[in-house]
């Protein structure tokens, strides 16, 4: 049995079918609402969005002739229907807002670009008209309104982190601040752009990812990588950073598209909030040390004595050498002897040496120097291997401050305060600090040597 093939006339009618099929599926799934008019004004498309807004569908809006005395107000109809079929002379698109009707009585404002729909033979022969409701519209632009500022000229750096932790946007004042440009740092790993809190950083923001951000900004500290040579810059940040997952809006179940990193540069204020606290810490030191000391009989247990208060918070081992007599300018050779030491094998409260043997001193020692010069010596090494050991220190030692004990116009020695690796170097606050504490050790030194006599 043979099956007739279907005629020219069948396969076009399957055709136009097809393609009215596929015409309506794509109005339908359109996120604007949007109707047709002929050249003659009758509506001849009208998808669900519209229906959605103004409840009328298509059905009943399908083949009335114009929008007067159901979708607007019979006042407004004249005015609106020159507009909307006039953008058939127009050239390109024409933007208006109206107000229309619901099917429930109400009145929607909305904004409508319509637009030619040209013939066959190029002549107009129609308008389609695109809307929305104005309040939508304007949270639109508002959005991305939002979107520049933040991406322009913003006061905070603003970075879009996709799934893979990896740059994906950032604004002017983010690039300053990772020293690269924004096109340079897309797509690149943060551990190309920041040495230490990387980690931190990452775990944050798969921490967004996975659960969502934190209740509260989080303050990073961070070291920035020099982008011409790679190596980590020596000064460290502080970033305040809030952080908001980024998911589609367009799947029914959330899918992270990244994280927005938002931060600001608080150093100045967590540094200076940091010495503040470190000052009133140190003071209350010494107002500490002083009540304990007021009840030594013996000055070398009060000297010893500044030294445990000393240590806390500020340094691992603090040692005290004195000179065999005071000397208003001591010349050399410099002969020290140990008169107090805190223990070398950890941090512990100062004690006396004992021996009374001078200590020997290699040329040019911080300790000779700062007697010497009758100020404070800095001394600093990322070496391990004897540094200390030659300097007749605790092993472990990286870090030394040493600072002459003056009283009464007079030099009685130096105390040395040492710290490990695993603390930064002594600054200049921290030798005002030293130089604070030494003269109420020289004090008390002066006074057992008076004693003494």
């Amino acid at each position: 049995m043979t099956v007739p093939h279907p005629s020219g006339a069948a396969r076009h009618e399957a055709a136009d079918s097809d393609d009215h099929d596929l015409l309506a599926a794509l109005l339908d799934g359109m996120d604007a609402a949007l109707c047709a008019f002929d050249a003659d004004g009758t509506v001849t498309h009208w998808n669900r969005e519209a229906e959605r807004i103004l409840g009328w569908s298509a059905e009943e809006a399908v083949g009335r002739h114009g929008l007067a005395g159901w979708a607007v107000r019979e006042a407004d109809a004249a005015e609106v229907t020159a507009r909307l079929l006039g953008a058939m002379k127009a050239p390109g698109r024409q933007v208006d807002e109206f107000a229309l009707l619901t099917k429930a009585g109400g009145r929607v404002l909305v904004r409508i670009q319509s637009s030619a729909v040209p013939g066959g033979d190029g002549s107009p022969a129609g308008v389609y008209c695109a809307f929305s409701e104005v309040h939508t519209q304007i949270d639109l632009e508002r959005s991305v309104a939002l979107s520049e500022a933040l991406f322009g000229e913003a006061s905070w750096g603003v970075v879009l982190v996709d799934a893979d932790l990896r740059p994906a946007l950032a604004n002017a004042h983010a690039a300053r601040a990772l020293r690269t440009s924004r096109t340079a740092l897309l797509g690149r790993p943060l551990g190309e752009l920041l040495d230490q809190g990387v980690e931190e950083l990452e775990g944050v923001l798969q921490h967004v990812l996975a659960a969502g951000a934190p209740p509260a900004p989080t303050e990073l500290w961070v070291t920035v990588r020099d982008q011409g040579t790679g190596v980590a810059l020596p000064e460290r940040r502080c970033w305040r950073s809030g952080f908001l997952r980024l998911a589609t809006p367009l799947v029914e179940e959330p899918v992270p598209l990244g994280v927005a990193w938002l931060f600001t540069d608080v150093t100045k204020t967590r540094l200076a909030e940091q010495e503040s606290a470190r000052l009133r810490f140190r003071g209350s030191q010494l107002h500490r040390a002083g009540r304990a000391v007021a009840e030594c009989e013996d000055p070398m247990e009060a000297a010893a004595l500044y030294l445990e208060f000393a240590l806390a918070g500020f340094a691992d081992h603090a040692l005290i050498d004195t000179l065999p007599e005071p000397e208003p300018v001591p010349e050399p050779p410099v002969r020290l002897t140990r008169a107090a030491s805190t223990p070398a094998g950890a941090p512990g409260a100062a004690g006396p040496a004992g021996a009374g043997v001078p200590v020997p001193y290699a040329a040019g020692h911080p300790a000779l120097q700062a007697v010497e010069r009758c100020g404070s010596v800095r001394a600093v090494t990322d070496r391990s291997d004897g540094w200390a050991a030659a300097r007749k220190w605790p092993d472990g030692t990286r870090h030394a401050l040493a600072t002459a004990l003056r009283s009464r116009g007079r030099t009685v020695g130096v105390v040395t305060f040492l710290r490990g690796a695993a603390r930064r170097p002594f600054d200049r606050a921290d030798a005002v600090y030293a130089e604070d504490i030494a003269t109420r050790v020289a004090a008390a030194i002066d006074l057992a040597v008076t004693v003494a006599r």
